[in-house]
C-alpha cells in the first residue's frame, strides 16, 4: 500500500497552498478533498487582500501584514508553475467606514477630500461619508485556486478528490492515517484544513462553523470603469481586469445550506447601483454563495494538537486567501519540526 508522510484533509487554497510548501520541502503528500478541490469557500470567495490595521484583529494583524508581503512572489510562482492566471490586481482600495468606525479609520488613515476622491474613481456616486485610500492588493480566488492546483498536480502531490477525511486514525495514541467515506490512507502526519466542515472530523471537534456570503457578478458596461476596490457598508465592488466586477457580500448564519436567496441578490445589485450608477447597465453574469469556516473568536486555529502528528490549520472566516502564503509557510515549519517565524499561540487550538 502507498504510503505517504503528511496527508492534507481539505483541498481549498489553504490545502493546496500548505501542500505544494511541503513537497518543496521534500514530503510526500497527499490531499483528501471532500468535492473538487478549490471549488468551497476558495472559489466562492471575492478575494480582497485586506490587512489595515483598521479591520484585522489585532492578534492577526502580524500574520495579515506578513501575507500580504509575501503575496507577489506567491503569485508569481503559481503563474510561472501552472501557466495559469491569478490576476493580481495592485490599484488599492477605497474605504467608506460605517459612521460609528469613522474615529478608529481617521487614527490610522487621512479621509481622502471630495475631489481626490473623484479623481481616483469618478464613476462613484457622491456620497458624505469620509472615504479612505488603502494600499492593498486583490486577486480573483478562481484564478489562485485554480493554479495552485495545476501546481499541486506538477510537483507530484496526490489528490483524492470526492472523497472526505471522517477520522483521524491513531495507533498507540499517535497519528498512523486517516478514514475516508471511502477507504483508509496511512501518513504519519495528518493536517485538517477542511475549513468549515473541520468540525466534522473526530477525534476533535473543533468549533468551525459555516458563514453562508452571498455575491453576485456584474459585466462591466466600459472599459475600466472601476480600477480600485470599493468597500462601503452596503456592500464592496471588487473589479478583474477582465471587466467583471464582484459585487458582495453578506455574513449569513444558515448552516450548510449554499443556496442564493433572490432578495439578497436584488439587495446588492442595488448597493452596486448605488455606489457606481453606470451598473445599472451591466449585464448580470452569475450569482453564488460560499461558506467560510468561522470560529468562537473570529481567529484561525493553527498549530499541533493533543494528538502527536494530528495538526489543524482552518478557521480562516474571510481571510484564507489573504492567509494562504503564511499559512502555508508556519505550518510546513510547525509540522517539518522547526519554529515558525511568528508566535502561533493566539491561534492554538488548545484554546478551546
Amino acid at each position: 500500500m502507498k504510503t505517504w508522510d503528511v496527508i492534507v484533509a481539505g483541498g481549498g487554497v489553504i490545502g493546496l497552498s500548505l501542500a505544494i510548501e511541503l513537497r518543496k520541502r521534500g514530503a510526500r503528500v497527499l490531499i483528501v478533498e471532500r468535492g473538487a478541490p478549490g471549488r468551497e469557500a476558495s472559489h466562492a470567495a471575492g478575494g480582497m487582500l485586506v490587512d489595515s490595521p483598521a479591520e484585522t484583529a489585532p492578534a492577526l494583524q502580524p500574520l495579515a501584514a506578513a501575507s500580504a508581503h509575501l503575496y507577489p512572489e506567491f503569485v508569481h510562482e503559481l503563474e510561472v508553475e501552472s501557466g495559469l492566471h491569478a490576476d493580481l490586481r495592485d490599484f488599492g482600495a477605497i474605504a467608506f467606514p460605517a459612521s460609528g468606525d469613522a474615529h478608529r479609520w481617521e487614527s490610522r488613515h487621512s479621509p481622502l477630500s471630495t475631489k481626490q476622491l473623484a479623481d481616483l474613481e469618478p464613476a462613484l456616486a457622491h456620497r458624505d461619508s469620509l472615504a479612505f485610500y488603502l494600499q492593498e492588493r486583490s486577486v480573483d480566488p478562481r484564478g489562485i485556486t485554480a493554479a495552485a492546483l495545476q501546481t499541486a498536480r506538477r510537483r507530484g502531490v496526490d489528490i483524492s478528490s470526492g472523497d472526505a477525511v471522517i477520522a483521524v486514525n491513531l495507533s498507540d495514541g499517535q497519528v498512523s492515517g486517516v478514514t475516508t467515506v471511502k477507504t483508509f490512507f496511512p501518513a504519519e502526519k495528518v493536517v485538517n484544513c477542511a475549513g468549515a466542515w473541520s468540525g466534522q472530523i473526530a477525534p476533535y471537534a473543533f468549533p468551525t462553523r459555516p458563514v453562508k456570503g452571498q455575491m453576485l457578478c456584474l459585466a462591466s458596461p466600459t472599459r475600466n470603469l472601476l480600477r480600485h476596490v470599493i468597500r462601503a457598508p452596503e456592500a464592496y465592488l471588487i473589479p478583474r481586469s477582465d471587466g467583471r466586477i464582484l459585487v458582495g457580500s453578506t455574513a449569513e448564519e444558515a448552516g450548510f445550506d449554499k443556496r442564493t436567496d433572490v432578495a439578497t441578490i436584488q439587495r446588492l445589485h442595488r448597493a452596486a447601483i448605488a455606489l457606481v450608477p453606470e451598473l445599472r447597465n451591466a449585464k448580470i453574469l452569475e450569482d453564488w454563495a460560499g461558506l467560510r469556516p468561522g470560529t468562537p473568536d473570529a481567529l484561525p486555529i493553527l498549530g499541533p494538537t493533543a494528538t502527536p502528528g494530528y495538526y489543524v490549520a482552518t478557521g480562516h472566516f474571510r481571510d484564507g486567501i489573504l492567509l494562504a502564503p503564511v499559512t502555508a509557510a508556519v505550518m510546513a515549519d510547525v509540522i517539518m519540526g522547526a519554529k515558525p517565524a511568528y508566535d502561533l499561540t493566539p491561534f492554538s487550538p488548545a484554546r478551546f
